[in-house]
């Protein structure tokens, strides 16, 4: 009997080990850049500020749109984060866990997935930079 209990203890065991392989496989695809590819807003913000309080002041120090092109360059107001970043982006790339920025100078900046097309670093100076895809109204 003790060898049929151990048998099972393994065989669920196995089991867990690999439903959770196939678990994690699933939430880390890769995005497909055609699905990221449009017009994103980028916000910096303070951490003590509430996120949409600071997009709705639409100030251009703390706001700038932004193309991610289906070719893996960016497009639009890259100067704005190059001046954030210290580095001007001008390719980005997907990445099970978010989405990277890469600058003229072969700088790398990753920002973490948070939620469906919200991605966030906090950067040196303590700043968050956020990249929320721009929705029109006609996106809906």
């Amino acid at each position: 009997m003790s060898c049929s209990s151990q048998a099972t203890a393994w065989l669920l065991a196995t089991l867990m080990m690999f439903c959770g392989e196939v678990v994690m496989a699933r939430s880390l695809l890769l995005a497909e850049p055609s699905q990221l590819a449009g017009q994103w807003l980028a916000i910096l913000s303070d951490p003590q500020n509430d996120g949409q309080t600071q997009a709705l002041q639409d100030k251009p120090s703390n706001t700038c749109l932004i193309e991610l092109r289906a070719d893996q360059t960016l497009g639009g107001q890259t100067e704005c984060l190059g001046h954030w970043l210290g580095d001007e982006p001008v390719h980005w790339f997907t990445e099970p866990d978010g989405l990277s920025l890469i600058g003229r100078q072969n700088s790398r900046v990753h920002l973490g997935l948070r939620k469906e097309h919200h991605y966030q670093v906090t950067l040196k100076s303590g700043l968050i930079l956020r990249l929320e895809q721009n929705k029109r109204p006609t996106d809906r």
